[in-house]
């Protein structure tokens, strides 16, 4: 019997290789070690040893119902550390305790009350927007009453958290008289009593309740002057119509009247925007006296946000060009009624022109929000703006127009650029200026 001198493990001895049967010719080659060599430990491979606190601890191990009972901390993340990997590394594992995790984090957002003073004021017309295109409404608002729409509802919301300081805080109402500026304290609520007399005048026009049908002084007013009473004789008249000073009551009446305007102009149609709203001195066709509402409801808007130190922004793109395009077709008439009344320049510089023929012009030019390019007549309301007959040019930025025009802004200071006749530019800025009113 032949033995080996050392066993390795193979089968074979420490020769130079196995042998076949009978020790005869080359035998199979050598099968791999069935036992593993043993491993360095890693204290024998002069590594560095891993730091054992910086290593991650390991999740407790907490039965199903301790971790489900921590959800609803979970959710207001409201678990330590410890805590909060246990429970996420069971919601891998446990779908039930999944979904109620998840149904608990979107209840936490409910909890957090809104903050409508904080929501952005575009988010209103991008909704509308998005559900108009999915369904297209059954009554539409015509597009010219659409920025009165906007407007009244930006200030409801400016409106809707504010308390007794801020209703009774003062607000100077700012505008043009001649070439003076001029001024006259109220408070917030006084301005919502000013903003609902005036939008009256669309409704007594839309056939509409007068919400100052029962004071007497608007009605000796229209007596005194066969006219209806215009926009600062009503609101005088409601202010000392009251008893005492306005206060969050008037809201409601004021909100409420824009929905009637608003639902009223939508049920009779887009056919309705000649019908004339007297102003008292003068008179609006129905869509430019909404455009009119519109723009006054911003102004005040700015005049209330002012008083409460509260930011807020100009109208859509749109809507601000719309009401830019009224102030400029309003320019030439009124450029005439100053030049009758010796504040505009002398008549010696004018040039007659028939009616619907060009003559000399002022390009307004409109930058930013709402931009765009307007030719003003200077000489005839009934004139054609024309650039071959371009005398002057003026730049202004869109917002900063819109002040120019409701008296918040000098003449003298509006314009950022000019060019031209210096005379035709000071008489379209102040003219702009005198587009303002109480």
């Amino acid at each position: 019997m032949t033995g080996f001198d050392e066993y390795d493990g193979t089968g074979a001895g420490d020769g130079e290789g196995g042998t076949g049967p009978g020790g005869k010719g080359p035998g199979p080659a050598p099968e791999p070690p069935r036992i593993p060599l043993p491993r360095a430990s890693v204290e024998d491979s002069g590594l560095p040893l891993p730091e054992l606190d910086a290593l991650p601890p390991l999740p407790p191990e907490l039965p199903h119902d301790v971790l489900k009972s921590l959800l609803g901390a979970w959710a207001l993340a409201a678990c330590s550390a410890a805590e909060t990997a246990a429970v996420e590394a069971h919601l891998g594992e446990c779908g039930p305790c999944a979904e109620e995790a998840l149904r608990l984090r979107e209840a936490v957002g409910l909890l957090h009350q809104p903050e409508s003073l904080d929501l952005d004021p575009g988010l209103r017309t991008r909704v509308l927007h998005s559900c108009l295109e999915r369904r297209p409404p059954r009554i539409p608002v015509p597009a010219w009453a659409a920025p009165y729409d906007a407007e009244t509802a930006r200030l409801d919301a400016l409106l809707q958290d504010f308390g007794d300081a801020e209703w009774h805080a003062p607000v100077r109402l700012r505008w043009f008289t001649g070439d003076a500026p001029t001024s006259r304290r109220t408070t917030v609520a006084g301005v919502i009593a000013h903003l609902l007399s005036v939008d009256g005048l669309v409704a007594v026009a839309l056939g509409l309740e007068d919400p100052l049908a029962e004071t007497d002084a608007v009605a000796d007013a229209a007596a005194d002057t066969g006219q209806p009473a215009g926009p600062a004789a009503r609101t005088e008249a409601f202010w000392r119509a009251s008893r005492f000073p306005p206060t969050r009551a008037v809201r409601a009446p004021w909100r409420d009247q824009s929905h009637h305007l608003v639902r009223t102009v939508s049920f009779t149609g887009g056919g309705t925007g000649e019908r004339p709203v007297p102003y008292g001195d003068f008179t609006l066709p129905l869509h430019d006296a909404m455009l009119d509402r519109a723009f006054e409801c911003w102004v005040h808007a700015e005049d209330i946000a002012e008083a409460v130190d509260y930011p807020y922004g100009p109208p859509a793109p749109r809507h601000l060009h719309a009401m830019i395009d009224l102030a400029a077709r309003m320019l030439p008439a009124v450029l005439a009624a100053r030049r009758r009344s010796g504040l505009a320049s002398p008549a010696a510089t004018r040039h007659l022109v028939a009616a619907g023929t060009p003559g000399r012009s002022l390009r307004l030019e409109i930058e930013g929000l709402g931009g765009g390019e307007w030719l003003i007549p200077l000489d005839s309301p009934a004139a054609v703006g024309s650039a071959e007959h371009e005398v002057a040019h003026v730049a202004l930025d869109g917002v900063e127009f819109c002040r120019l025009a409701a008296g918040h802004v000098s003449p003298t200071e509006a314009a950022a650029g000019q060019l031209g006749d210096r005379d035709a530019i000071r008489d379209v800025l102040f003219a702009a200026a005198s587009l303002s009113r109480m």
